[in-house]
């Protein structure tokens, strides 16, 4: 039965966690977000006091 013969498929188990390990962490850390979040400061991310009354 060739479901039992180990060979095949240990191949593509070590050949895709190669392709996890190896190349996407570098195309995943090579992407740029659109926003960048480093131009937000705590004084531009305040917003005015809530003046309404609660009634």
């Amino acid at each position: 039965m060739p479901q039992l013969n180990p060979a095949p498929w240990f191949a593509i188990l070590v050949f895709s966690w190669v392709v996890f390990l190896v190349i996407l962490p570098s195309k995943v850390m090579g992407h740029l977000p659109p926003n960048d979040l480093a131009m937000i400061t705590i004084d531009n991310a305040l917003a005015d006091p809530w003046s309404w009354p609660w009634y």
